[in-house]
């Protein structure tokens, strides 16, 4: 079905009271609100008039955060530890960007129960569509902000709370929580949509400036279709930064939310702090500023030049470099963030996402004429933010030589700018063309506009929200097919999905190798479903089992598995006599078998390696088990020392070593995350509501489909055979367990042969 908004959710039990629905005259939206009043209260159709409002309670930013919680909690509300900025329960996602995204889809969808029901939490988030208005708009805009979100999940046959409830915790927050007077309180009806998911929704505005959303999530969104949902979900976004800025009442949000270290990166910068009667000047028109028309910055500048009797170009020159320090203190935060996260600045996924705002940063620095290192100033907001965030102060050195790394990088790319424009002396490059230079060079498009213009005459357009369009080309994973063409027909996929579950034998007991089948079904004398399997699929990492189906005397060759859902297919060389309801044996080919399992455990066993020697940044970025070696390709900012690659080497052996069990465990989703925390998906994120763990006790536990060995001695040793960067900000680890070195050794001494060949020597010399 298409979007219809039934008006009748608008109407809520509150509004009956004393309300009244008017229209916006600017904007044309209705909304509520006591008094009658022709604009809707929010920017850009109101100036912002909250600074006149009384409010009995002043918050800092921690106690409006925590205000916020005390008060759900006192409202019935679970309060829910908050999650990493980095979206890592996500595969179609790269950070989170609201609190509803740490429960889609899995809780969303009904396919996984909440954690609480209701709940509250105080999400950190990152958006960076808006990148380009920052500081402009003098705190509307930010890239990092903590959406407080109460969320109440209601099942058919459990209702927990919906639209009367939700508009009267608002209510109660503002008025009663916070004394704002009521008859200042505007709900805008709205529609939000997001994740997947949309509804109906209320924004709630106070003196011009919106503060909270409440949405009433109802709908899947499938392309241009909205799918009722049997789910129905409060989703509400109240914005800890604005409503501190609102109860102090300071000039920007910027001085309520980082304080002191305002003053500190002016004085830092060298920048002179503009008066205080100038920004509150500009505070009060600022939500009428769109960034995307500087027309707009412009009437800023010359309302106040009139308000206040000074000249425009003094006005001018007192608040755009301060722009550029307000866009710094948010850029920074956000790098700290991300990278205390876990993230490392690269050329792809979210690594992509964290270079911009770094490479931005060092623009504004560069714009500012300072020479004050990127490093200095966030390693000032690691210290600032510490006690909100413990991961700043345990990653701060890690942090702080990724960020001079950057900077490095960052100068040399500068380096290139000349050799990079050449071919564009005779021609003015397209948007496209800026957008490819940044993302294959890294090279700003005002300097590429700059240099062009210098050494060449040619005038370049640089969109003002270039670093917005390419961080919205970036904001999340290219869509991946779930299963790709080559390895599968998608005649063969679609044949498979009519099957029933296959019965897994390999995770039933990894060491069978013979079992006894029924055939449920053959595709092309090629493609085989039985009814259970001891043959494993490939995936997450691992390749397909290879072996035999016999029946009678006549055995058939099966050379690759594969998986379609929950049903497993068998690739089998010319099976022109197997028919459906047949008896079979199959037989694994266990040689082949048990040296990848014993890869496989010796992955798990590296990767914890890996994070204890290099850091916990680190985080699968690929791998590939098979009986011959196995790979890893990690997230890492350098290529690792010879020093540190030893270290790796002896204490992934000290498992071996130690004799450790190696466990699988079912566990509901939500248990799973609250005992392993995030890293529990290195590997892949499974759409299920019960996890498959393997977990190497006090080491590693993910979430893994594999097959492993019993005990970690199993294993036998490992040997890190290569080590090389692949990729800005991933390491290619390559590996053999005990069984498999020989086949290596073997072809490592083939080559020295050769090598001693050529210089007529004997490598036994």
């Amino acid at each position: 079905m298409s979007k219809v908004i039934d008006e009748s959710i608008y109407r809520v039990r509150l509004f009956s009271e004393r309300y009244l629905r008017n229209k916006c005259k600017k904007c044309g939206v209705y909304f509520w609100s006591i008094k009658p009043r022709e604009d809707c209260g929010d920017a850009p159709c109101s100036n912002y008039t909250f600074f006149d409002i009384p409010v009995k309670r002043v918050l800092s930013y921690r106690d409006t955060n925590k205000l916020f919680l005390e008060f759900f909690n006192k409202h019935g509300h679970e309060v829910i530890e908050p999650k990493p900025v980095v979206a890592r329960w996500r595969e179609d996602l790269y950070l989170t960007i609201a609190s509803i995204v740490v429960f889609q889809p899995h809780v969303t969808s009904g396919l996984v129960q909440p954690p609480a029901n209701p709940l509250v939490i105080a999400q950190p988030c990152i958006r960076l569509e808006d990148i380009d208005s920052v500081g402009l708009t003098i705190g509307r805009h930010l890239t990092n902000f903590i959406m407080g979100g109460h969320h109440a999940f209601n099942y058919i046959d459990k209702y927990v709370y919906w639209t009367n409830e939700t508009v009267e915790y608002a209510r109660q927050f503002f008025v009663e929580e916070i004394g704002v007077p009521e008859e200042e309180i505007v709900f805008k009806e709205s529609w939000w949509e997001g994740g997947g998911n949309a509804g109906p929704s209320f924004e709630v505005a106070i003196g011009g400036l919106e503060l909270a959303t409440l949405v009433f999530m109802m709908y899947e969104v499938n392309g241009s279709n909205y799918i009722e949902m049997p789910l129905k979900i409060v989703d509400t976004g109240y914005g800890i930064e604005r409503i501190a800025w609102f109860t102090q009442r300071t000039p920007t949000a910027f001085h309520a939310v980082y304080e002191d270290l305002v003053g500190e990166f002016h004085k830092i910068l060298n920048v002179l702090e503009p008066d205080k009667e100038l920004l509150y000047e500009l505070s009060r028109i600022a939500g009428r500023i769109r960034p995307d028309d500087p027309t707009t910055i412009d009437m800023a500048f010359t309302e106040i030049s009139r308000s206040m009797g000074l000249k425009k170009k003094f006005v001018e020159e007192q608040i755009r470099p301060a722009f550029d320090v307000y866009a710094i203190l948010d850029h920074t935060k956000t790098i700290s963030l991300m990278l205390s996260d876990g993230v490392v600045p690269s050329n792809s996924g979210e690594g992509y996402l964290a270079r911009l705002v770094i490479r931005r940063a060092l623009r504004r620095l560069n714009k500012l004429h300072s020479d004050v290192s990127l490093a200095i100033l966030v390693d000032k907001q690691l210290r600032f933010w510490g006690d909100m965030y413990p991961r700043m102060v345990k990653n701060r050195e890690k942090i702080r030589e990724i960020i001079e790394l950057e900077e490095e990088r960052y100068r040399e790319t500068l380096s290139r700018v000349s050799t990079v424009i050449s071919k564009y002396v005779k021609k003015s490059p397209t948007i496209e063309d800026l957008v490819e230079l940044y993302d294959s060079h890294g090279i700003p498009p005002d300097i590429i506009s700059d240099e062009l213009k210098k050494k060449y005459n040619i005038v370049v357009n640089v969109p003002i929200n270039f670093y917005s369009i390419v961080a919205s080309r970036h904001s999340k994973p290219k869509k991946i097919k779930e299963y790709e063409e080559e390895k599968l027909p998608r005649y063969v996929i679609e044949w498979a999905m009519k099957f029933p579950e296959t019965r897994r034998i390999f995770h039933e007991d990894p060491y069978q190798r013979i079992f006894k089948a029924r055939v449920l079904g053959v595709l092309d004398n090629r493609y085989i479903v039985l009814d259970s399997t001891a043959f494993y699929p490939e995936g997450g990492g691992q390749i397909g089992d290879r072996g035999y189906l016999i029946i009678g005397s006549k055995s058939y060759k099966v050379i690759d598995t594969k998986k379609v859902d929950n049903v497993i297919i068998h690739i089998v060389e010319n099976a022109n006599d197997i028919y459906s309801d047949m008896e079979i044996i199959g037989e694994v080919d266990w040689s082949i078998r048990y040296r990848r399992m014993r890869h496989h455990t010796a992955t798990h066993i590296l990767l914890g390696a890996l994070r204890r020697v290099l850091g916990d940044h680190v985080w699968q970025a690929g791998a590939e088990k098979t009986e011959f070696k196995a790979r890893l390709d990690v997230t890492h900012y350098k290529l690792p020392s010879e020093d540190e690659i030893s270290e790796i080497e002896r204490i992934a052996n000290d498992i071996v070593d130690n004799a450790m069990d190696v466990k699988v465990s079912y566990l509901p989703r939500n248990d799973a995350e609250k005992l392993y925390g995030f890293t529990l998906y290195q590997g892949g994120v499974p759409m299920t509501p019960v996890i498959r763990v393997v977990e190497i006790p006090n080491w590693d536990a993910e979430a893994c489909f594999g097959t492993h060995v019993k005990n970690t001695s199993e294993v036998g040793g490992i040997k890190i055979i290569n080590v090389e960067k692949i990729a800005d900000g991933v390491i290619r680890f390559e590996y053999a367990v005990s069984t498999a070195l020989p086949l290596y050794i073997r072809g490592f001494e083939e080559k020295l042969k050769n090598i001693a060949k050529k210089l007529n020597s004997n490598i036994y010399d």
